[in-house]
């Protein structure tokens, strides 16, 4: 801590009302926040200011302050402005000499409908505070109240922020975390309330669609209700439910007493959706443990300034994520066949990404910040999701401690634990403390099981978990095999673009690259959706000649066709399955 910075602290540490902001929109359609700051009894001669770069729960450097605008300050006393500089790109520095009474006026650009951004237009205001408000160094831990003005009379506002009695859209957060902790909506959003044992919950939508607010409340009540068995009770007064119905955004965001939902507006009457769309409420859900509390000691307490490096990602993600697809099967909402299917997809994600046999796990958790939201044309040959892989590695982690204890443990036991040990007391836990409760409850020395599936990229040993089960992977090929070239091919702008070519395969061998123009295969024009059509027409070990545009140059290049590659991967049940694989299955899935 600086000495500036450790004078503004002591300055303003006993007065609980001298951070205050308002929040106006007084234009929706011009995209522009324009908020004010207010600072009072302020004695030190500089008063720093710095913008977030990063929202807790989504893992990426996303420079916040990019969007700040029109930045004043004033002493408010004597209407006069002080003088005021960016030192860099996220900070600002005032001078305040002789002044204690400081306003801060600045306007944010918000036009990115995301969970994890700020949106506003004619319809609603949408904002994250570390996207909307500035951190004051040193006084983290003040009391912050915020105002908000709604453009017009009939416009509502909905967060989990505590109402300061007697002033309208006044609302007051203990300290910074729980500003940025608790998004806020303002508009005509439609709002559903519903109790679930014994406590207030509510349902906010926004946007037009075919969402069926009675079918989703009946059926979050389950989750929820589920999820508390786990754990034994609800860890929160009264919970948020933030649905933004857009034309294609899909993703979540966890809160402490809330979460933000993205959905495609369409996206609820084809059961299949509507079962994706509940396990994305299971998956934010249970967020409210598995990292709102539970976190790891490196996300115990948020630098809002750069990276928080953790390698534990794959639990944190990797673990909700296998608790999101088994979660709707427990709580009634789809069957085992679904739950199977669902799990299938995910595996066939994982075989068929080349990548998991370069990056290990740990090491896909630790680089979340510079790769996974940073996608490139070669991703997924050089890297894993640590949603994915470590969804996979819960699954086997839940398996092996269910075979060895007859169904009488599980990873929900883990969970317990780790919510008795680390959760209820918010204290983060280490990468050894985390091994160590999952092989407490196991009974089993895991240090193998952690050294190889975290650390390596050793194959995941799906069939020797599956097997006590009853259960085995089916790679399926297509009936008309198509001979493997190993491109990826989009219709973009009225060409076909190679946007994937995986490595070592005959396209790549023969100098095939993403964001070369696909044109024609043997002298006859290929389009993604006829290439594989094409192919069918060819045997393994066949040379074609295929032509491509790489950078404007007309190239003819010989690739060796190779075998056909799966599709696609299923977990399927064994024919013949012993009465004790019958009662694991059915211990794990139910009936």
């Amino acid at each position: 801590m600086t000495q500036t910075t450790t004078i503004q602290a002591k300055n303003l540490q006993n007065n609980t009302e001298t951070i205050f902001y308002q929040v106006a929109m007084p234009q929706p359609a011009s995209h522009l926040f324009e908020v004010q700051l207010e600072v009072s009894n302020w004695q030190a001669a500089i008063l720093n200011l710095k913008m977030p770069v990063w929202t807790p729960g989504s893992y990426l450097v996303r420079e916040y302050a990019r969007h700040v605008q029109d930045f004043v300050a004033e002493d408010s006393q004597n209407n006069q402005t002080l003088v005021s500089q960016k030192v860099s790109k996220n900070h600002w520095q005032i001078k305040t000499e002789s002044c204690s009474k400081i306003r801060v006026k600045y306007r944010v650009f918000a036009h990115e409908l995301s969970v994890r951004t700020n949106h506003l237009d004619a319809t609603h205001g949408y904002f994250n505070g570390a996207a909307l408000f500035f951190l004051l160094p040193g006084l983290e831990q003040q009391p912050i109240k915020v105002k908000i003005i709604p453009p017009q009379p009939d416009w509502q506002v909905t967060t989990t922020l505590a109402e300061v009695l007697g002033e309208e859209n006044t609302f007051e957060a203990k300290d910074f975390d729980i500003l940025v902790d608790s998004p806020v909506e303002i508009g005509k959003h439609q709002i559903y309330d519903f109790e679930v044992l014994g406590k207030p919950h509510q349902l906010a939508i926004w946007g037009q669609g075919n969402a069926n607010p009675k079918q989703i409340i009946e059926d979050t009540k389950k989750i929820i209700t589920t999820q508390a068995k786990i754990y034994q009770g609800l860890p929160y007064e009264k919970y948020l439910f933030l649905l933004h119905l857009s034309s294609s955004g899909y993703g979540g965001l966890e809160h402490k007493n809330s979460c933000s939902l993205n959905y495609p507006r369409f996206g609820f009457r084809a059961l299949e959706q509507y079962n994706r769309f509940m396990q994305l409420v299971a998956h934010e859900f249970f967020h409210l443990w598995n990292v709102k509390r539970i976190r790891p000691q490196a996300l115990e307490k948020f630098d809002y300034e750069q990276e928080n490096y953790t390698t534990s990602l794959w639990f944190s993600e990797g673990t909700t994520s296998y608790y999101d697809v088994v979660i709707p099967l427990r709580a009634g909402i789809y069957n085992r066949k679904t739950c199977l299917e669902n799990f299938s997809k995910d595996l066939t994600r994982y075989l068929t990404i080349p990548g998991r046999n370069v990056q290990p796990l740990a090491e896909s958790s630790f680089d979340a910040w510079i790769k996974l939201y940073r996608r490139d044309s070669n991703s997924d040959n050089n890297q894993i999701s640590y949603y994915l892989k470590g969804e996979l590695v819960s699954l086997l982690l839940d398996l092996l401690i269910r075979a060895k204890h007859n169904n009488s443990r599980s990873l929900d036991d883990v969970m317990r634990l780790l919510w008795e040990k680390f959760g209820k007391q918010e204290i983060g836990f280490t990468e050894a403390q985390l091994q160590t409760a999952i092989a407490a409850v196991a009974e089993q020395d895991l240090t193998d099981f952690f050294n190889k599936y975290l650390y390596t990229t050793a194959e995941l040993p799906f069939a020797e978990y599956l097997e006590p089960f009853g259960l085995y992977i089916k790679p399926i090929v297509e009936e008309e095999p198509v001979p493997y070239l190993g491109i990826k091919v989009q219709a973009e702008n009225s060409k076909e673009v190679i946007k994937f070519v995986e490595a070592n395969s005959p396209a790549a061998t023969a100098g095939i690259d993403a964001d070369h123009e696909l044109l024609a295969l043997n002298g006859i024009r290929a389009t993604s959706q006829s290439l594989n059509e094409r192919l069918k027409d060819y045997q393994v070990g066949d040379i074609i000649q295929v032509t491509v545009f790489a950078q404007d140059e007309l190239k003819t290049l010989s690739i060796t066709l190779a075998q056909p590659q799966p599709t696609r991967y299923e977990i399927v049940r064994m024919e013949n399955i012993s009465e004790v694989q019958q009662q694991n299955l059915s211990g794990w899935l139910g009936n």
